[in-house]
């Protein structure tokens, strides 16, 4: 098991109600993380993208996670 520190932005932290929680998983990539979170969040489950990084270097779903990450989750940002 590990402890990581996640972090939601914008729509994200609306679905889940926090800004940043602490969180035990064996979660091994951002994707089982994401997936783990929307089961203990259920209103997460309408999102279907998401950005991520990883102790702030952005990262893709495949990318490991360890003990002590901090892990931000934040929807894609359109602009013009």
């Amino acid at each position: 098991m590990k402890r990581l520190t996640v972090k939601w932005f914008a729509a994200y932290r609306d679905a889940t109600g926090v800004t940043e929680e602490s969180v035990e998983t064996a979660a091994a990539t951002t994707a089982d993380l994401f997936a783990e979170m929307t089961e203990r969040h259920p209103a997460l489950g309408g999102y279907r993208r998401a950005l991520v990084a990883i102790n702030n270097e952005m990262k893709d779903w495949a990318a490991g996670i360890g003990d002590g990450d901090e892990v931000l989750f934040f929807p894609p940002v359109a602009g013009g």
